[in-house]
């Protein structure tokens, strides 16, 4: 076969696939925008002195972290129906971001849960003796330290994230993999699976790198 016919072959695949790419990196970005903060949450109520409240978080992070993420996809795309006729897989990007974000925030509350309680009382108690209320002392001098320390940790879960971002397909969510799946079996051609592969190295490396540089700035006394 003509190079040039190969490199047409090839760019038609990845122009067929770009689509699908930008919905994966939906996935990704909006994952992250409400795991976080939702983990952070789930992580101070693990933490909370009512053994109520305590008991829930930890119900939930077992729950969460003890399933399969394609079981929890399933779930959420598909039980509300099953359960009250309510069909929420019209728009499957709704559910599969609901499903991921509750997945991404039982991993990172227990990652905030370390680095928190890595932070000595002493901290705690020269902050009441300068005056700063709880909330004061958790935002302005806990909370920064906090995120310095579990940068590595956090990267993981990002890094592990992109490569997650596949499973969609099992609630046939036309992400990035899911289109090239249906190119390979159409094309009988293992080169759909090549262009995804490439793409999730790259986007990875890309993730490296930002979280590198950040975990750089945090490194102020080094």
């Amino acid at each position: 076969m003509p190079t040039m016919t190969v490199l047409n072959s090839i760019w038609n695949m990845v122009r067929i696939m770009s689509e699908g790419m930008g919905r994966t990196c939906a996935i990704f970005f909006l994952t992250l925008l409400f795991s976080l903060p939702l983990g952070l949450l789930v992580s101070l109520l693990r933490m909370s002195k009512n053994i109520v409240i305590s008991t829930i978080a930890k119900v939930y992070i077992s729950i969460l972290r003890g399933t399969p993420l394609m079981l929890q996809l399933l779930a959420v795309t598909y039980g509300p129906y099953y359960l009250f006729g309510m069909n929420v897989a019209r728009e499957k990007l709704i559910p599969v971001v609901i499903a991921f974000s509750l997945n991404y925030a039982a991993y990172f509350a227990e990652i905030y849960r370390g680095g928190i309680e890595s932070i000595s009382l002493g901290q705690y108690e020269a902050a009441q003796v300068l005056g700063y209320s709880r909330f004061q002392c958790f935002m302005r001098i806990i909370l920064p330290q906090v995120v310095k320390r579990i940068i590595p940790s956090v990267t993981n879960e990002v890094v592990t994230l992109v490569k997650d971002t596949s499973l969609a397909y099992t609630v046939s969510y036309s992400e990035m993999f899911t289109i090239g799946k249906q190119l390979a079996n159409s094309k009988v051609s293992f080169t759909p699976f090549v262009i995804a592969g490439v793409f999730y190295f790259v986007f990875n490396a890309i993730v490296g790198w930002v979280m590198g540089r950040f975990e750089k700035r945090l490194s102020y006394y080094r």
